[in-house]
């Protein structure tokens, strides 16, 4: 690879990585003005986070229905049609007079800002496979940075000018972005000519046919089933009679997870160096550190409060760091096929999560916070096991110059 290619590979990148932020923070920064929806539309709290549920909704269906075209449409174009589709959709939210119409708006929101998705399989076509782990970190950071700042950024906006301004302040970002996308990003070849309906069938078949990819969603359905499971039960436990704070509390303990934007391209080097098997290992080991670290948050006061940040910030490491290897490993199983590998991922992770949100309620409402940490370790002990009883089969051979790298036009 030239100089001047590389440079242009590293711009690609980076682009590619301000794309997963802004597309990320549509999906996460309704969370942050909930209350000044309910106030502004005359609705309920609880009525007001439909508007939420409808933009995760969104997000899962688009998954499902139109990441697996990354493998048959050109990406630049796809990449453009969505975030203007997305900047659309957030103006007509932007202007929704009543709850329906937000809840409409905000689904084809969720449904076409899965950018993020789309770009890593993209990326790792751009490098050669020595690279990918470090390719995949920066764009992860790129997508953390937009789920925390969005929020922050569209509370702040929402309180000054209300909840209109942030979908207003999103909806220009998405149209900026997708302009800089058009204008800057190489016009990248079709991997494949596959019909829409065998897109769509194909990561069933794979997650059948593909044992490593199915290693991969476990490994990342039972980490993330715990991650959500605590950030269910810390909501509950802050607001608790142990800690008595308001539901902010759990907002700015969350922005402790700004510092795994460093951590993960540090992870994807070494997955680059050592292999993601290895750092599956360390992220499984320090997920169940998190557990024990988190259980002594029930004593409540300062001591229980440093626990949680210590104890949130391990398992936020350990769940980021296991994604950029558990994708190291799927994008390496085919270059034509990556998009729909990364759609059975992705699923597979967020059927989990949702899994462990539920769990995490219950373990919490039967048990208290000990059944949450309990929960966590269980988890990360199914995925442990599998992984210390696994004999790894060698990866195929890195994908030839036609697919590890990519040419200008």
């Amino acid at each position: 690879m030239t100089d001047h290619h590389h440079r242009q590979t590293t711009f690609a990148i980076t682009l590619l990585a301000f794309a997963c932020g802004v597309a990320v923070g549509n999906v996460y920064f309704p969370q942050a003005i909930g209350p000044l929806v309910a106030s502004g539309l005359g609705v309920s709290p609880a009525a007001a986070a439909t508007v939420v549920t409808a933009t995760q909704f969104g997000y899962a269906a688009g998954i499902f229905l139109l990441v697996p075209l990354g493998d048959r449409l050109r990406p630049r174009r796809l990449l453009v049609t969505l975030l203007t589709s997305t900047g659309l959709a957030l103006l007509a939210a932007s202007t929704a007079q009543a709850l329906m119409p937000l809840a409409a708006a905000s689904a084809l929101v969720g449904t076409a800002t899965v950018i993020a998705p789309l770009a890593g399989p993209l990326a790792a076509g751009m490098v050669p496979a020595e690279r990918r782990g470090v390719v995949s970190g920066t764009l992860l950071s790129g997508a953390l940075a937009g789920m925390l700042l969005s929020r922050a950024v569209g509370g702040a906006l929402g309180d000054w000018l209300g909840w209109r301004a942030p979908y207003v302040l999103a909806a220009a970002l998405s149209l900026t972005v997708a302009a800089l996308l058009a204008r800057l990003l190489p016009a990248l070849p079709r991997a494949a000519a596959a019909p829409y309906p065998a897109l769509l069938a194909a990561p069933l078949r794979l997650l059948r046919t593909e044992p490593e990819l199915r290693r991969s969603c476990l490994y990342q359905a039972t980490v993330f089933a715990g991650f959500c499971a605590v950030w269910t039960g810390v909501a509950l436990l802050l607001t608790g009679p142990v800690y008595g704070m308001s539901a902010k509390a759990a907002g700015l303990l969350a922005l402790v997870n700004a510092a795994t934007m460093l951590c993960t391209p540090v992870a994807g080097r070494l997955v680059d160096r050592r292999g993601p098997d290895r750092v599956n290992l360390w992220c499984f080991v320090v997920v169940g550190v998190s557990a024990v670290v988190l259980a002594f948050g029930g004593l409540g006061g300062a001591p229980g409060l440093t626990a949680l940040v210590v104890g949130t910030l391990l398992l936020d490491i350990g769940m980021q760091s296991g994604m950029v290897a558990n994708q190291v490993r799927i994008y390496g199983l085919g270059a034509d096929a990556r998009s729909r590998l990364n759609t059975a991922y992705m699923t597979c992770a967020y059927l989990g999560g949702t899994v462990g949100s539920w769990l995490g309620a219950r373990a919490y409402g039967r048990f208290g916070w000990t059944g949450v940490c309990v929960l966590v370790a269980t988890l990360t002990a199914v995925a442990l096991a599998r992984h210390v009883l696994t004999r790894v089969p060698p990866l195929p051979a890195p994908a030839s110059s036609k697919h590890a790298g990519w040419s200008p036009s």
